[in-house]
């Protein structure tokens, strides 16, 4: 059923677009401006798609974008979908099943963080190398589909080292200094997490936090997708940061990395070759 459910959204797409994706991006609160690089760009709405579901958040335009960036043919996901939202696993994930199917090999997922490790500053950008699950779900849970992956997908390469080294290159090259490296760690939200939280993530090894990427991420690693992913440091965690949240502040930082990471981002689609 959840096989024929892809399927019937993917027939939908190409009915409304004859590009062919190869690269898949899956954009962040606030950072949705990457599309405005995209030449012959093509908008669906989710609202359109079957299977879709749509996003209350702020940061989220609710649409899948067609076009290309230099030779690469991409279809970005101007918005996604959260668990805390109430959305099941599945239909968190269910766009990239989906991109998958539209033909895409490779998948940049990006986001808006908060940062653990005390050498970060807002405003920095972090490339994943690992990830940690501390929602207590897997998007992989029930019945599996061998026509799309395994039963016990490998995640020792959850974000590939070749897509890692690239992206390291690519940012050395445009002069950027406000790269970092480190782990991911899921929390579920929407409440934002607690000093003692953040001290037990840090001692489980994360860099930094936040509430999307790694379902994404488990799905695409089991489609067979090469996975980058980049973090971006809105603010500072629970315990580290001197102020209390807000989402109007994660927004207003991550406008302000949007112009950075658009330009690294569509440097290296600019020279994607794999």
């Amino acid at each position: 059923m959840f096989y024929d459910d892809v399927m019937t959204a993917v027939d939908f797409i190409k009915t409304k677009t004859g590009q062919k994706p190869e690269l898949g991006v899956v954009l962040g609160s606030g950072l949705g401006a990457l599309v405005d690089f995209m030449e012959n760009r093509e908008y669906i709405p989710y609202s359109e798609i079957p299977g879709f579901s749509l996003s209350e958040i702020k940061g989220h335009e609710d649409r899948l974008v067609f076009g290309t960036i230099g030779k690469t043919s991409v279809v970005a996901m101007q918005g996604r979908f959260h668990f805390y939202e109430g959305f099941s696993m599945k239909q968190v994930t269910f766009p990239v099943f989906v991109m998958k199917m539209l033909g895409i090999k490779d998948i940049i997922i990006t986001n808006a963080c908060g940062g653990i490790n005390e050498s970060f500053r807002p405003g920095d950008m972090m490339i994943i190398d690992d990830y940690v699950n501390s929602l207590g779900n897997n998007p992989l849970i029930g019945p599996n589909d061998d026509r799309f992956g395994p039963r016990f997908p490998d995640m020792s390469e959850a974000y590939s080292k070749q897509l890692i080294v690239f992206a390291e290159e690519k940012a050395k090259e445009l002069g950027l200094d406000n790269i970092q490296k480190g782990v991911y760690a899921l929390f579920p939200g929407p409440c934002y997490e607690t000093a003692a939280e953040i001290r037990a993530l840090r001692v489980m090894g994360a860099d930094a936090v936040g509430m999307s990427t790694v379902p994404e991420t488990i799905v695409s690693n089991y489609l067979g997708l090469n996975v980058l992913g980049i973090a971006c440091v809105t603010n500072m965690a629970t315990g580290i940061s001197k102020t209390k949240h807000s989402h109007e502040e994660v927004l207003a930082v991550a406008d302000m990395i949007s112009e950075k990471l658009c330009k690294w981002v569509k440097y290296m689609v600019e020279n994607w070759n794999f």
